[in-house]
């Protein structure tokens, strides 16, 4: 009589709960105090306030400060970017029209980085982790605008765009 060989089975251990991706790292984020969880956007506040307050205490009205842009000076072209230090020096002094005739794109992205910075402090009291997923076709649409405003700030009639 021969004995048939039982199987071997190992230790099973029940598998970890299915969690969405990212509920752990939000778990995490959350135990952690509220001092350290506000040092991300707080360091990165201060740091941009910073630039704007150099920014809006040296002129870039005035030659010398800054240098010029090299496509602007080679080409004579402006670039998506020209007149945006003009724009953020108005800015700082509270004078939007005048920002907004400096560099209207720019103006819209420190408007757009405000409102982003606001909810990530928001987000860090609260406890929850800022997650922003930008989809593809929305970057694809702002580098169609961002183009769209560099041509026609340097046609004719788009002149009410150039700094």
């Amino acid at each position: 009589m021969t004995a048939e060989p039982t199987p071997q089975t190992a230790p099973h251990s029940p598998p970890d709960p299915p969690y969405p991706p990212g509920l752990r790292e939000a778990e995490e984020f959350r135990r952690r105090p509220l001092g350290r969880r506000l040092l991300a956007p707080l360091a990165t506040l201060a740091g941009v306030g910073a630039a704007f307050a150099y920014v809006g205490a040296v002129d870039p009205n005035e030659p010398g400060h800054y240098p010029v842009c090299p496509l602007l000076r080679f080409t004579g072209l402006y670039c998506p970017g020209c007149g945006g230090l003009r724009g953020a020096h108005a800015v700082a002094h509270g004078d939007l029209a005048t920002a907004l005739g400096a560099n209207a794109l720019a103006v819209a992205g420190y408007a757009v980085c405000a409102v982003l910075m606001v909810v990530w402090l928001v987000h860090a009291v609260r406890g929850a982790p800022t997650r922003i997923a930008v989809r593809p076709a929305w970057w694809w649409a702002i580098g169609a605008l961002t183009a769209l405003f560099t041509v026609i700030r340097n046609l004719p009639f788009g002149s009410g765009l150039a700094p």
